[in-house]
């Protein structure tokens, strides 16, 4: 290293050298305060200064922005957008049109997210198991917010659960959000009664003590913010849920430029401060780029279509 640059953090240093090829921009395909936004900020602040800037195209659970560039923004070597495990789901379900996972190129995997089932603080639910009987007994009575329709990941949550208990997952009551900060947005104004959805959402919201997460749909009870709540598993039900987090860009991307942002990504999270930046955005430990991430989301859409038949929302 350069004697000027001693004292620097990956950060600024990452900042320096994207900031002097072009100014970045990372769409979130959604309306502020979901997950997708959560991953724009961290990838902002791990690559530090001005490296990238934010912006918001909303539509169809990230639809809008996929087709905006598969379609008309396929060669912009500046432009990634954020993505999840429900991104992939949406691609398998073709609520992308009919794209596939092939159609653009995976940079990063920032971290993973899991599933999460949440109810207002005040609610007469304290638990999963009586929030299942509640659906046993009438399914339609209790108001489900999701983001998505039916066979989003939000959806099919609380579906392999209702499965497991023995309810329809078709005759569950749910309301479609654009995203998670919607659907959060809606439960505390009184207009649902359950969200279903991400721990990096949750924790946003359960510091202030105003919600109750009443499962986490991981193999064991994570750390930090939700350290005391029970996985699904601890109350009956074998549902898992881990949601990579990451961006893509288009399928036409030179390859100089592709390779420069693996690059960046991979010196990011090397840097052991990444480890404490990600977990301040309610992410845990996943890292993955390039070629291997490629095949990762390819393995990973094959596991969702399997899930998808089950629940009978493919052929």
């Amino acid at each position: 290293m350069h004697p000027a640059c001693r004292g620097f953090g990956v950060g600024i240093l990452l900042s320096l050298f994207l900031s002097t090829a072009f100014a970045a921009e990372c769409i979130v395909p959604s309306k502020p305060g979901g997950g997708f936004d959560q991953t724009c900020k961290l990838a902002q602040k791990g690559l530090g200064g001005d490296a990238l800037r934010l912006s918001y195209l909303p539509g169809g659970i990230g639809a809008v922005a996929w087709s905006s560039i598969v379609s008309q923004r396929r060669a912009e070597p500046d432009t990634l957008v954020a993505f999840s495990g429900g991104s992939l789901l949406n691609v398998v379900l073709g609520k992308f049109g009919r794209s596939t996972g092939a159609d653009v190129r995976w940079v990063a995997a920032v971290g993973t997210d899991y599933g999460m089932i949440a109810v207002r603080a005040d609610s007469p639910y304290k638990s999963l198991r009586e929030l299942v009987a509640a659906m046993q007994r009438d399914p339609a009575a209790v108001t489900i917010g999701a983001g998505g329709t039916i066979g989003s990941q939000d959806w099919i949550k609380v579906a392999l659960v209702a499965k497991q208990a023995g309810v329809d997952p078709k005759k569950l009551r749910f309301v479609a959000f654009e995203g998670g900060g919607e659907s959060f947005t809606a439960l505390l104004a009184g207009h649902v009664q359950v969200v279903s959805g991400d721990v990096s959402e949750a924790s946003l919201h359960a510091v202030s003590d105003r919600i109750r997460v009443l499962a986490v749909l991981s193999d064991a009870r994570l750390p930090g913010a939700l350290a005391q709540v029970p996985t699904a598993r601890e109350q009956g039900y074998d549902v898992t849920w881990p949601i990579i987090r990451g961006l893509y860009m288009g399928p036409q991307v030179p390859d100089a430029d592709y390779r420069r942002w693996v690059a960046a990504f991979d010196r990011m999270m090397a840097d052991k401060s990444f480890d404490q930046l990600r977990a301040a955005h309610g992410l845990y430990p996943f890292a993955m780029t390039g070629k291997l991430l490629t095949d990762y989301v390819a393995r990973t859409e094959e596991n969702y279509h399997r899930q998808a038949a089950e629940l009978g929302l493919v052929r």
